[in-house]
């Protein structure tokens, strides 16, 4: 059996934060975990070097669901998403480490392929709709087979999703939180012109997608559904706050468009009673933010009961490690929808080398053992933390509402 010998945290800052876990064993094996949390990066860090990793040594690494008990139960504080990021960086290293140590993929420890790869979608934006439209079109040129489409709002200053002018989109943009200016009755008014030209000039060949972003009350997320219907979204994405899971009904007695929801949940427990009751189509939780593949599965396993499938979050907050764990998630799942990707900068690709590719609208994760994802110590040397938040909106009257 590799024995835990060492655990260590490696915090860098290639264009933005990542946390990365990296797990040593008596047998030379070592294993990554990604522990990023956007905006709260240094809590996870303290969770996991004063309360975590001192548990880890001497355990057997191939142990994997046990330590993840004994973490998730242990702290008798369960849940959250610094706990939930925490165990599940610990959870990624151990299945790296297993699958290293087996000589396949972790997707072969799956199970196995289910498919010939993960379907991905890409982003499109810009400042106003014929910016986004010509992006899309960009992206579908590329290969892309599904688009977010996302587009400034006149008469607000900035919009969720949308870059500043000749800049990579990346909302941690500040040193303490920058605050936007937010309007439901304008938005509502700009999207459905945004999907109506983006039908006329990609056709209906491409899968279009919108992330709304929690800003919208359950009725006004059920006028959006309903005004976008002609044009056939493959989703529209949170549409409104989860925390109340029945408003979500009302959303469904007005539409027919398909609900994803979930980048925030970090358990099943999140996404219990929006599954069982089919209140959406697809679940976003994410690997690093839901507790690691092992507890990610389990939520997989409960939504193919009831015919949900899965979207999972892949921003780039989320580092490379978590790209590769997502990509062999999604290729062992038999429910598996399609996967959220928006490419890292060189930088950070040079910092995670990794075996993941894209090709034709599909992404895969290698057939390295384990993960497929390193870590260049040397350079992410060169790049050292930056404290970074997202920023928070509010409405015209100044009131604070849902980034």
């Amino acid at each position: 059996m590799p024995k835990i010998i060492a655990a260590r945290l490696i915090v860098t800052s290639p264009g933005r934060n990542f946390v990365t876990l990296k797990i040593e064993c008596d047998d030379g094996t070592t294993g990554l975990g990604d522990a990023t949390l956007n905006g709260r990066e240094l809590a996870v860090a303290s969770y996991l070097q004063d309360h975590v990793i001192p548990c880890l040594i001497g355990r057997d690494a191939h142990r994997i669901e046990d330590i993840w008990q004994y973490l998730y139960k242990g702290a008798y504080w369960r849940r959250g998403p610094v706990t939930m990021t925490a165990i599940a960086a610990v959870d990624m290293a151990l299945w790296d480490i297993k699958g290293k140590v087996a000589g396949l993929p972790i997707y072969q420890l799956l199970g196995g392929a289910a498919r010939e790869g993960c379907l991905v979608y890409c982003h499109a934006n810009g400042t106003i709709i014929e910016d986004t439209i010509e992006t899309a079109i960009r992206h579908r040129d590329e290969g892309y087979r599904a688009i977010r489409l996302q587009c400034g709002v006149p008469g607000l200053a900035s919009t969720y999703g949308v870059a500043k002018a000749g800049q990579r989109y990346e909302p941690a943009d500040a040193d303490l939180p920058s605050e936007s200016v937010w309007s439901t009755e304008k938005y509502l008014r700009v999207v459905p012109e945004l999907f109506a030209a983006a039908r006329e000039a990609l056709g209906w060949d491409v899968h279009l997608l919108h992330d709304v972003h929690h800003r919208l009350t359950p009725i006004e997320a059920a006028r959006l559904g309903k005004d976008l219907e002609p044009y056939r979204p493959f989703w529209i994405e949170d549409a409104t706050p989860a925390e109340n899971q029945d408003s979500f009904r009302l959303i469904r007695q007005h539409s027919t468009t398909p609900i994803a929801v979930g980048e925030v949940f970090n358990s099943i427990w999140d996404a219990k009673h929006l599954i069982e009751n089919q209140l959406i189509d697809y679940i976003r939780a994410t690997v690093v933010h839901a507790g690691g593949l092992t507890h990610l599965r389990r939520i997989a396993a409960l939504a193919d009961l009831y015919q949900v499938r899965t979207g999972c979050h892949g921003a780039t907050d989320l580092s490379p490690v978590t790209m590769a764990a997502a990509l062999h998630f999604g290729l062992s799942v038999p429910n598996f929808g399609i996967q959220e990707h928006m490419p890292h900068t060189e930088e950070t690709d040079a910092v995670f080398p990794h075996h993941y590719r894209f090709e034709d609208g599909m992404m895969h994760p290698g057939d390295a053992p384990g993960l497929g994802v390193s870590i260049d110590e040397e350079r992410a040397a060169a790049h050292p933390y930056k404290r970074a938040y997202l920023p928070v909106n509010r409405l015209e009257d100044g009131t604070l509402w849902s980034w």
